[in-house]
């Protein structure tokens, strides 16, 4: 089964999915330089969603594959939702546009990757363990966290060398003993956080209520979860919530970025970055996903082959899969 959407243009599928995988090696999400891939669960069963972009980026088209088909009209509306929540489709950046089309330096930006729209995390909790992993480490250790969590504890797609997995749902964390955890590199205070928020989900913590709060709320509330600090809170309001105001002045990585672009050798806080993007609001969030793509294009990869996929002989990954593998799939 083939759904077709039509996002509103100008729309890129590469732009986005990069701006929402981050690096090559991403095991949940997975991209070929045509297709974007996704396991996602519906119903309890695997599904995987190949989706390619028809059409111009001034009148796209996006097609969705999903295998194993959706049995119903309730799992083909949630595949859609899904969809057009990962890659932002019916998101109307017209503003966006206007605004960068006032400021030379920023009309550069957004022109260079016009078509990009925000990208979101299918669930806040997926956000939050996204969050929690990338906590004080570089982006490659933590998404290599992600990457191991998801082969020994999400849903499997597939069989023998060429199985995917699904984010792990809160119940699949839940059956992770805390050795687990510690095998594939996670920290006790890590484990701690993503197992806390686990328990609290599946006990009826009501993430989704989050969507109709206002910023200040939304913080104040995600502060209060154990192993939330401002940084997390605030890239679960860009990337969980689609908050756009957001640029988390926590990130030093998109600070430094940020003086890069600008130009000069300032040493940026989280309050010089809050002042300089301030200008550019209610945007500054997409000023944030515009610079990952510049740093992530300076550094080529745009234009690297397959996603990387799990490699067998990662003694860590291997090891803690055979001793902890919950046996779904």
């Amino acid at each position: 089964m083939t759904l077709t959407l039509r996002p509103i243009p100008p729309f890129r599928l590469d732009y986005t999915v990069w701006a929402l995988r981050r690096r090559g090696r991403n095991l949940i999400d997975r991209w070929d330089g045509a297709t974007y891939r996704r396991v996602v669960v519906v119903e309890g069963r695997a599904t995987e969603l190949a989706i390619h972009q028809a059409g111009s980026n001034g009148d796209p088209r996006i097609l969705v594959v999903a295998t194993p088909p959706p049995r119903n009209g309730s799992e083909t509306l949630h595949l859609r939702s899904v969809v057009e929540r990962l890659l932002g489709l019916q998101i109307d950046l017209t503003a966006w546009y206007r605004i960068a089309d006032a400021d030379t330096r920023l009309g550069r930006l957004a022109h260079r990757f016009r078509g990009m729209k925000p990208p979101r995390f299918p669930t806040l909790f997926e956000a939050l363990v996204n969050g929690f992993a990338c906590q004080q480490l570089s982006l490659e250790v933590g998404l290599e966290l992600l990457n191991r969590l998801a082969a020994i504890s999400g849903l499997k797609f597939g069989k023998g060398s060429g199985v995917r997995y699904a984010f792990p749902l809160p119940v699949d964390l839940l059956r992770l003993p805390v050795e687990a955890y510690r095998a594939i590199g996670f920290s006790r205070q890590k484990t701690r956080a993503i197992r806390q928020l686990a328990v609290a989900t599946t006990r009826g913590l009501a993430l989704d209520s989050l969507v109709d709060e206002e910023n200040a709320v939304v913080r104040e509330r995600l502060l209060d979860l154990h192993g939330v600090g401002r940084w997390t809170a605030e890239y679960v309001l860009l990337r969980g919530l689609g908050r756009l105001q957001t640029f988390p002045g926590d990130d030093v990585g998109a600070r430094n970025r940020l003086a890069k672009w600008l130009g000069g050798s300032i040493q940026l806080d989280y309050d010089g970055v809050a002042n300089l993007v301030d200008g550019w609001q209610p945007f500054a969030g997409l000023v944030y996903f515009h610079l990952l793509l510049q740093g992530l294009s300076e550094k080529g990869m745009f234009e690297v082959g397959p996603g990387i996929q799990l490699e067998p002989s990662d003694d860590a990954v291997q090891n803690a899969r055979d001793r902890f593998s919950n046996g779904r799939g």
